[in-house]
């Protein structure tokens, strides 16, 4: 399991990937959109944990 730390690192790289996608691609890229769904895991999962001893693979 990843520390919230590292968690969190990851949701900024992601939310970052997304950003730079949407402004080469467009919003509505299959890439821009994949990079979205994923960010979108990262959170809920950020969110999650607290609450729950969840833990979460590399692989989402």
């Amino acid at each position: 399991m990843k520390s919230f730390f590292h968690l969190s690192i990851e949701i900024e790289e992601k939310r970052e990937e997304m950003i730079q996608l949407a402004k080469g691609f467009g919003l509505s890229n299959t890439k821009t959109i994949k990079a979205s769904q994923e960010l979108d895991i990262l959170i809920n999962i950020f969110n999650i944990a607290p609450f729950t001893d969840a833990q979460y693979s590399e692989e989402y």
